[in-house]
């Protein structure tokens, strides 16, 4: 009889901001597959999700990857369900409206590696600054880039758990990076961000390090670049259309609902979104061909391939759920007057 470790992975309660919580299930000749994932349950009242006198919370397994740090282990993406087997109020995933998967995304997922001891990012001196930003990005050498050996353990683990990873760079501030994934169906996508953030969160504790999503960790009156998740989106309009004034009817559909895509975008993000540092202002919407500045950006390359290709979202936080960002784009992208 053999024994396999399953890691439950959910979200808790946490408002604006949720957390991840995880445990493991030892299972007996576990098949590997998702549909043989049992439900298992958790004490909602430990996680803001129910109350003492009915704490019992439902995990429902959505997607699975092998654990690449575990022998016979398993990394299960749940949704989190009412006793009675309802989405939870705290279920961003439930809220998606794309069951035929016709939307696909890219994100984008920026973060600072932090020191424990210090609590500065890596490469920040105790007392002091380093150099201004500049050289940082996509650097190469010990002047300038801080934290690589955790960074291609984690795009590893990533490859290595099976997700559609696609990319590393170090970002514009010191001990800042990025790391991308591409998934087929907006739920998927969400599933990838959280599980690889989850891998990255994990790692830390050997290296003595933690990972800090909060946008703009140095302050907003700082001169560094703070963080975001881009969100690079489309559907089958978007892709074979070739009609530019399709592009623009589909981004005039972003415009009057600012504030409902703000509010899933991440906390602090008005800290972010100052019109500087490449990106556009939270009271403002814009979008523009290749402008970093735009709240929208409209890759060059979907242009050139006579609009058929994707857009670009900037305003999404680092710490923002993919959940409820891709639920919201979904929705509104779905709006269009086409």
């Amino acid at each position: 009889m053999s024994k396999s470790k399953l890691e439950y992975i959910w979200l808790d309660g946490y408002k604006p901001t949720q957390n991840m919580r995880s445990k493991t299930k030892i299972e007996d000749d576990f098949s590997g597959k998702l549909e043989d994932c049992p439900i298992w349950s958790f004490d909602g009242s430990s996680t803001r999700q129910a109350t003492g006198d009915s704490s019992d919370c439902l995990l429902k397994p959505v997607a699975i990857y092998p654990d690449p740090a575990r022998k016979d282990g398993y990394l299960v993406m749940t949704e989190v369900l009412n006793p009675d087997g309802t989405p939870h109020v705290s279920n961003g995933r439930a809220t998606i409206d794309d069951d035929d998967n016709d939307f696909w995304f890219g994100f984008e997922q920026e973060y600072f590696i932090m020191d424990k001891k210090t609590q500065l990012p890596l490469g920040f001196p105790v007392g002091g600054y380093p150099a201004p930003q500049g050289l940082y990005y996509c650097s190469v050498g010990g002047r300038n880039t801080h934290g690589r050996a955790l960074v291609e353990e984690h795009a590893d683990q990533c490859i290595a758990a099976g997700l559609n990873f696609e990319g590393i760079n170090q970002e514009v501030a010191s001990g800042q990076w990025e790391f991308q994934l591409f998934a087929k169906g907006a739920k998927k996508a969400g599933d990838e961000i959280w599980v690889a953030r989850y891998l990255l969160d994990r790692l830390t504790e050997k290296y003595g390090y933690y990972i800090e999503y909060h946008p703009k960790p140095l302050g907003k009156e700082m001169d560094w670049n703070g963080s975001g998740m881009h969100a690079n989106f489309s559907n089958t309009t978007l892709r074979t259309c070739g009609d530019k004034a399709t592009y623009e009817k589909i981004c005039e559909a972003f415009r009057p609902v600012v504030k409902e895509h703000i509010e899933v975008y991440g906390e602090f993000n008005d800290q972010r979104l100052t019109g500087d540092h490449e990106t556009a202002s939270i009271d403002d919407f814009s979008y523009g061909i290749s402008d970093r500045g735009a709240s929208i950006r409209i890759p060059i390359i979907t242009v050139e391939k006579g609009w058929k290709g994707w857009l670009e979202d900037r305003r999404p936080a680092s710490n923002a759920d993919p959940y409820k960002v891709a639920g919201r784009i979904v929705k509104t992208v779905k709006s269009a007057n086409i």
